[in-house]
């Protein structure tokens, strides 16, 4: 039999026991609003028990383990959406920054128009209103040839090769933020990659002996989904409870080690891309916030640079073609129109704009009322282009801007369907793994109640053993 000591052993245990329940209750409780944790539970087990003449008699309980509660399905459902998540949130905002370099409104709806692209409002002050607004101006010097006129004329052609520049400049802006949010990405990413190795190794120390490293376990997953959202990951399960890590195809955590980092290097003309620092392997990245900046840069963003700049070096040929042919008021010739490329350096002639009479819109060098050639470059608005895929001016452009507003709708539509993935699977995992205040305010009274009832056992077995005391003393 357990005897008065073996009973009062048993009250001792069933005391830690209980203390145990309620400390790690707490714990629960203090970390409901924790990002990341996952709730513990106690498991408590019998005692091993004692042969007696009378058979075997228990010994109370011992804590086996202080269990956390979670899904590794959900987990890794989490960490895959987070990259789909990062991907197409990047993908967002660089394409919102393409508008803005537009000056363009986007209805935003993927509403299409008779050509079945996305439409666009060009009721604002953009390139779509400049290049209206330039060939209405030729239009109207064609109907009449005053001096006022052809200022007019001049001051829209300007005003439409500064809003060129500075669509390119935008342009250039957008493309150097996005480099420079790829390149806080990969320091983003490196020192997570840093962290998760090291709490490879706290945890392969913590748990050396037996037990689980809990809460060192929750803030690697953390940091494995933050992770996840720069890019997609490939983990797998190492030895004494470590995570190996692998990003596009190679290997940056094993165990303890961290076995190399990313950074970024110039791939040619200003397109940044990643690769292992140290093995220097061009990385394919899949998912993920970095790979969506540059598919970003590199796709709508590039072909919308090249859009602009194949109308502006289009628009300058054709207008130079026509008003080089001409002769100005007094039957002179030899001041071309637009000087420049492109949209990075197009810009009306300076000695246009210092003096319009200078203006060749006469087809005769001795009819100085004739402005046929400014009724033919008005005309260009509605006259097809090969270079511009044998669409306007205007229907070109328009194309340009509803095929950012295309790919900013489906961009809008991803984020919004990977939201509601993220927080469903995030509800799913909470009902698994999060704190209920309510179930631990419960399980705080058990273990209270327990704790009670164990310390007036042995407030009874005193009780006993000072009435066995007093009897040998009598």
């Amino acid at each position: 039999m357990l005897g008065l000591f073996g009973t009062m052993n048993l009250a001792a245990r069933s005391l830690q026991t209980q203390m145990t329940g309620v400390e790690v209750t707490g714990h629960n409780i203090a970390n409901v609003n924790t990002t990341g944790y996952s709730r513990q539970r106690v498991n408590i087990t019998t005692s091993p028990d004692i042969a007696t003449g009378i058979g075997a008699e228990g010994t109370g309980a011992n804590v086996k383990s202080i269990q956390q509660i979670v899904s590794q399905l959900l987990n890794s459902q989490i960490q895959s959406q987070a990259g789909t998540s990062g991907y197409w949130t990047a993908q967002n905002a660089a394409l919102q920054s393409a508008q803005n370099a537009l000056g363009e409104f986007l209805n935003g709806t993927g509403a299409t128009s008779s050509t079945g692209v996305g439409a666009t409002d060009t009721t604002g002050s953009g390139l779509s209103t400049q290049l209206n607004d330039f060939f209405t101006a030729f239009s109207a010097l064609a109907s009449s040839p005053s001096d006022s006129n052809k200022q007019a004329a001049i001051g829209a052609a300007q005003k439409l090769a500064t809003t060129f520049n500075s669509i390119n400049n935008q342009f250039g802006t957008v493309r150097t933020a996005l480099n420079s949010s790829l390149n806080n990405d990969v320091d983003t990413a490196n020192k997570l990659i840093t962290d998760i190795a090291d709490l490879n190794h706290q945890i392969s120390d913590a748990e050396f002996g037996g037990g689980n490293a809990n809460d060192l376990r929750d803030t690697r997953e953390q940091d494995l989904e933050n992770l996840s959202q720069l890019s997609s990951v490939t983990t797998s399960t190492g030895t004494n409870g470590a995570v190996n890590l692998t990003i596009g195809g190679q290997s940056l955590v094993s165990g303890s080690n961290m076995l190399d980092t990313l950074h970024t290097y110039d791939a040619g003309g200003g397109q940044m891309l990643v690769q292992t620092t140290t093995g220097g392997v061009n990385l394919t990245l899949t998912g993920g916030s970095m790979q969506g900046t540059i598919d970003a840069r590199d796709g709508e963003l590039a072909t919308m640079q090249n859009g602009v700049n194949t109308l502006a070096s289009t628009l300058i040929t054709q207008v130079n073609n026509l008003h080089d042919s001409g002769y100005n008021a007094t039957g002179g010739t030899g001041n071309t129109f637009f000087t420049g490329a492109n949209a990075a350096t197009i810009s009306v002639n300076a000695a246009l704009r210092n003096n319009a009479s200078l203006l060749q819109i006469s087809s005769s060098a001795t009819n100085t009322g004739d402005t046929s050639l400014a009724l033919q470059i008005s005309q260009l608005s509605t006259t097809t282009q090969a270079a511009l895929s044998n669409q306007t001016f205007s229907s070109s452009y328009d194309a340009t801007v509803a095929g950012l507003g295309d790919a900013l709708s489906n961009a809008n539509t991803n984020v919004t369907d990977q939201t509601a993935v993220t927080s469903m699977l995030a509800t799913q995992r909470g009902s698994v793994s999060g704190v209920n205040v309510d179930e631990e305010m419960t399980n705080m009274i058990l273990f209270q109640r327990a704790y009670q009832a164990s310390a007036q056992v042995v407030t009874t077995v005193n009780s006993m053993l000072s009435t066995v005391i007093a009897m040998k003393t009598a």
